[in-house]
């Protein structure tokens, strides 16, 4: 299978090929350890474990075996090494990159928690062209092409769903911890949610959005691994996304990003209100 990006020249060769490799790769590399796995504390308080290490090496392996073209910038390198990829893809000295975490929700991971996945954007000339994220305990595999529609498992993601009456959604997906003090305690404090959940994975939080399973998403700090493939398959699946301070989530840079996200466009613009995202200059 060969996919042609909308718009342009850019050939990305048999995508059925980076379904079946990431597939095999997190059920050898993720599901043998799951639950028992030793971790230690990273400098930043993260945790990390043996199986964070040898995804990424595996995907860095997989990737370049069959797509050299391409650099990798990966959530384990340092952070001198992925501005380095970055800067290289604005320059033109490469394609583009792979932008992975090999295995997001790692706590959930070390402690049994089935809440984690893989997950893989290729960027090229600053925008995400594919997004793919697996999630190994169900099955579930989620990709997107740019212009082409989110899909789970092969079937296309389609919202055709009736909008929620009134502004109180039913499930809230939100991270209180990495959100600014005030709104934090707003939420708390207020009644605008009939329940809240926090996943541990923001991979899954994207994808879980995409298929409706939430119906709003708030998170104050997500690192540039954590949003590049999900916010592709959740816009491609029809929703909305902005960050806090009114600017698209994904801006090609290596940042930390905060998100609100919706399907409901009712529920978005009230929850664009009621937070009181600064309007756009």
């Amino acid at each position: 299978m060969v996919v042609i990006f909308p718009g342009s020249n850019m050939i990305f060769p048999d995508i059925e090929k980076l379904k079946l490799l990431v597939k095999a790769a997190a059920k050898e590399e993720l599901l043998k350890d799951f639950g028992h796995s030793e971790f230690e504390y990273k400098e930043d308080g993260s945790v990390i474990t043996p199986a964070d290490l040898a995804m990424q090496n595996r995907l860095e392996y997989e990737l370049k075996s069959h797509w050299p073209k391409y650099d990798i910038l990966g959530e384990e390198m340092t952070e001198q090494q992925q501005l380095a990829v970055i800067q290289n893809s604005v320059t033109g000295k490469s394609s583009g990159y792979w932008c992975i975490d090999p295995l997001d929700g790692t706590s959930n991971y070390a402690v049994g928690l089935p809440f984690f996945a893989v997950s893989i954007a290729l960027i090229i000339d600053g925008q995400q062209q594919v997004g793919l994220i697996y999630d190994p305990i169900r099955d579930e595999m989620f990709t997107a092409i740019t212009g082409e529609g989110a899909y789970l498992n092969d079937n296309r993601i389609d919202h055709t769903h009736t909008e929620l009456t009134g502004n109180k959604p039913v499930v809230a997906e939100i991270d209180l911890k990495r959100l600014p003090k005030s709104l934090a305690v707003k939420l708390v404090s207020e009644s605008i949610f009939a329940s809240q959940r926090n996943i541990g994975s923001s991979a899954i939080d994207w994808c879980w959005m995409a298929a409706g399973r939430f119906d709003v998403y708030l998170h104050g700090g997500q690192k540039m691994w954590d949003y590049a493939a999900g916010s592709l398959i959740f816009k491609e699946a029809g929703g909305q996304s902005i960050s806090l301070d009114n600017d698209d989530v994904f801006r090609g840079q290596l940042e930390v990003r905060s998100v609100l996200a919706s399907h409901d466009s009712n529920l978005f613009d009230y929850w664009y209100q009621w937070i009181g995202i600064p309007l756009a200059e």
